[in-house]
């Protein structure tokens, strides 16, 4: 199995509450349809967003550190010059893992956190992982 598989794995194995930062209310944005598809398999959402009030029917924070709660992972649907800000947070509020959603690349900041201890996916679309994974049986949703 490829290395980036197995880290992949092993944050859908790990995770239970995830963070999406720049989840949209908008339902026809790519971050609502990967959040409202990570909820579907039994994930915590927790949208960090400081113009919504709500997203999922869960409250919106305005940034990371705010959430007050552990996250296992923090999901960026941000462009990639905020990244390092949000790497930085989600180091000081102890997430296990930093993914990355596709077009959102800043090596810098994930090595950053890398060497923070957290694991780190950069490029890739978590619903079409957690879809592939399952697809080849390697995942079920979290019970």
């Amino acid at each position: 199995m490829e290395h980036e598989d197995t880290t992949i794995l092993e944050i859908f194995r790990r995770a239970r509450t995830i963070a999406v930062v720049g989840l949209s209310p908008d339902p026809s944005r790519p971050s609502h349809v990967v959040a409202r598809y990570l909820k579907s398999q039994g994930y915590r959402i927790l949208p960090v967003n400081p113009a919504a009030g709500e997203v999922l029917g869960e409250k919106s924070h305005r940034d990371l550190l705010s959430i007050g709660e552990g996250v296992d992972v923090v999901d960026v649907f941000r462009r990639p010059e905020h990244v390092p800000a949000i790497v930085d947070q989600a180091i000081r509020i102890g997430a296990r893992a930093l993914w990355l959603q596709e077009g959102v690349v800043h090596p810098e900041a994930a090595e950053k956190a890398r060497k923070a201890g957290l694991l780190v996916v950069m490029d890739r679309c978590m619903l079409k992982e957690h879809r592939r994974l399952c697809d080849k049986g390697l995942l079920a949703a979290p019970g």
